[in-house]
């Protein structure tokens, strides 16, 4: 299923990505013929836009669509509908030649440092075939190459020779971390890079992703649930439910007076490290809908405690509500 978008032009000047009411359905088959019965509508109608340098954040509950937004932002699955514009370039009409030209600028960190990384190949060939690939490097112009990535994030050069069973879940991250930084990208999307790994290990490849930000002038998308890892790292954050953005602003700004219910409740569960102080935590109550049939109106009023009659109906609009604070909440008009 796919829906018409009137396209218009790209913003100009400071913006590195701009996404417009971007969607990726997943379709459920059923019957001897395995026609498509309905859809999980795991991203339906997100829009932002993502500055040169900064790192947008993006939290929320699992399966509320944040991982599936990095990835059809990258195109590695394909959007049903939207529009993603690079630099001005609208990727998702690019043929596959031009995406992979285009590629060289977005790469991605996945969230497991163990599948990730193939274990039958070493880790200067796993580093090196990005480079190979696009042309860039090949023979001992390639492995010096791998060897300067290597001591980028911390490794040694002689690494290179080893096999990736022989790393620990934190020098494995490292090592995707330097295959994302291979082609000198300028946008990383960094999906959970830090939740498989020992709280220890979380603060380093931070710090290290922080670091690595200042030296080569990235861009980051940085998908999580910590909400202090998020609130650390982040220029800005928008908060996913059910597909949708229902916030997005500076991240003190969020964090010290979220505008929509689901933010109020998501930051309350943030724990403070006083024994001798509590915060007010709201407990949501029911389950999250079914993507497949979210409710109308707001998707939240299921499980809010401010709705009224016109959530029930209505979808609010997302809308900034003052000094780039966004928000999608009929209790804000």
């Amino acid at each position: 299923m796919s829906v018409a978008v009137a396209e218009k032009e790209p913003l100009p000047g400071e913006h590195l990505v701009e996404v417009r009411n971007l969607k990726k359905y997943f379709p459920i088959t059923g019957g001897i013929l395995s026609r498509v019965v309905a859809n999980v509508k795991a991203v339906d109608g997100v829009s932002f836009t993502i500055k040169k340098g900064e790192t947008l954040g993006l939290v929320g509950e699992s399966g509320c669509g944040k991982t599936t937004t990095g990835r059809a932002l990258l195109r590695l699955i394909e959007p049903t509908a939207g529009e993603v514009y690079f630099e001005g370039k609208n990727i998702l009409k690019m043929s596959k030649e031009e995406l992979r030209r285009q590629r060289r600028e977005m790469q991605i960190i996945f969230q497991d440092p163990y599948a990730s990384l193939n274990p039958r190949m070493t880790v200067g060939d796993i580093i090196g075939e990005p480079l190979e690939i696009h042309g860039v490097a090949r023979g001992s112009a390639k492995e010096k190459r791998v060897r300067e990535l290597l001591e980028v994030v911390g490794l040694a050069g002689f690494h290179a020779r080893r096999y990736p069973h022989e790393f620990s879940g934190g020098q494995r991250q490292r090592i995707g971390i330097a295959r994302a930084l291979a082609l000198n990208p300028k946008l990383i999307v960094c999906d959970e890079p830090v939740s498989a790994l020992d709280v220890s290990i979380q603060s380093q490849i931070i710090n290290l992703l922080e670091d690595l930000q200042k030296e080569f002038s990235l861009t980051y998308v940085f998908i999580s649930h910590a909400l202090n890892v998020v609130k650390h790292i982040s220029d800005r954050v928008g908060v996913m439910y059910l597909g949708k953005l229902v916030e997005l602003a500076d991240k003190d700004e969020l964090y010290r007076s979220p505008k929509h219910p689901y933010s109020e409740a998501l930051l309350s569960a943030i724990p403070i490290p006083n024994p001798e102080l509590r915060r007010q935590r709201i407990i949501l109550e029911g389950d999250v809908p079914s993507p497949v049939n979210p409710p109308a109106g707001c998707r939240f009023h299921t499980r809010c405690r401010y709705a009224m009659p016109i959530c029930k109906e209505v979808e609010p609009e997302f809308k900034d509500i003052g000094n780039g604070h966004w928000v999608a909440c009929h209790l804000h008009k």
